[in-house]
């Protein structure tokens, strides 16, 4: 016989709504950084493939249709693919929403996150619209990615934190800090500095690639900017960032920082190096479309580490019970001995 706790409805209700941290959280938070960074390099293979205004009408494809049509050929095919990915970020977003609903009274920021993730979405519709309408237009096409850039580091932030939840259960409920080692002021600066420089680099970054050859579009507009002098632009906070790389790393095995630390710092400074020498290769080569797509993908990489650092070494965020956990707690220490 089954029981009113058992019923399916409960179960699944208790899966999708958990009243704590869960496994299927870590994996939405997991997919929200994997699926925000994903986007930008689909993004990307729109723009290296001309396929731009494959799809020439926004929120139709094409004046008479919503999808893509035979006569699009395969530019249709590749812009119409990326817009469907929009239907997956939404899809994980809202179940984040429905997984974090129980816990939003103790975890207020960490709902939050999930929602502005949510609402990001329409936002880079719209944006994605415009674009559409003014022919590929360089400045709208920079918001376009910049807003996925900014919604990695959100996804990064909540997914981090959502693994610090994580841990706090394995460890009996004792409280877990983010910035779990050692920090001092240089760590402090260095790692905000990095995320500053970051941000610096990411918006020149597209401003390169607006003078570029790679636009979307055979016809799309171009910035008249001397592409050699944007890109001269670029490079200088990428080398600052590497310089702040090194100092962390020397910094961090005189203080005792934590393992969690290294690692940050370590992968963050893997993926700069990867990024540079991506980006050293295709500036003196041409601008090969598959290398310029490794850059792509090494943006969102940069993000998601660059944000791990910052959290690492200025979070103040430590972990919390949730309301269950409190009421269970409450209830143990009522019953008799």
């Amino acid at each position: 016989m089954t029981t009113s706790g058992d019923h399916p409805l409960r179960q699944w209700s208790d899966v999708l709504m958990p009243r704590t941290f869960t496994l299927w959280i870590m994996v939405l938070g997991v997919a929200s950084v994997v699926s925000q960074a994903g986007i930008i390099v689909t993004g990307g293979a729109v723009r290296l493939t001309a396929s731009g205004l494959g799809c020439s009408e926004w929120p139709r494809c094409t004046p008479d249709s919503y999808v893509t049509t035979p006569e699009m050929g395969m530019h249709g095919v590749i812009e119409f693919g990326n817009r469907l990915l929009t239907f997956v970020l939404a899809a994980i977003a809202v179940l984040t929403i429905v997984a974090l609903w129980r816990l939003r009274k103790t975890h207020r920021g960490l709902f939050v996150m999930s929602v502005i993730l949510f609402l990001g979405i329409p936002g880079q519709a719209v944006i994605g619209g415009i674009t559409v309408w003014t022919g590929l237009n360089p400045w709208v096409v920079m918001f376009h990615f910049l807003l996925s850039a900014a919604m990695v580091s959100i996804a990064t932030l909540l997914a981090h934190r959502i693994g610090a939840e994580r841990r706090a259960r394995k460890t009996l409920g004792h409280p877990v800090r983010l910035q779990d080692g050692a920090s001092t002021t240089v760590t402090k600066v260095a790692a905000f500095s990095i995320y500053v420089a970051g941000w610096v680099a990411l918006i020149i970054g597209t401003i390169v690639t607006g003078s570029g050859p790679h636009g979307g579009d055979p016809t799309a507009p171009r910035h008249d900017f001397d592409q050699l002098l944007v890109t001269r632009l670029h490079a200088a906070p990428a080398y600052f960032m590497t310089l702040l790389a090194i100092i962390l790393i020397v910094v961090m095995y005189r203080i005792g920082t934590s393992h969690r630390q290294h690692r940050a710092v370590w992968g963050f400074t893997v993926v700069l190096v990867f990024q540079a020498l991506v980006g050293f290769y295709q500036h003196f080569n041409g601008l090969p479309i598959l290398v310029v797509g490794f850059h792509m993908l090494g943006t969102g990489l940069v993000v998601w580490t660059m944000t791990l650092v910052l959290d690492v070494f200025t979070s103040q965020y430590e972990t919390r019970p949730t309301e269950a956990e409190v009421r269970h707690q409450s209830t143990s220490d009522l019953a008799p001995a």
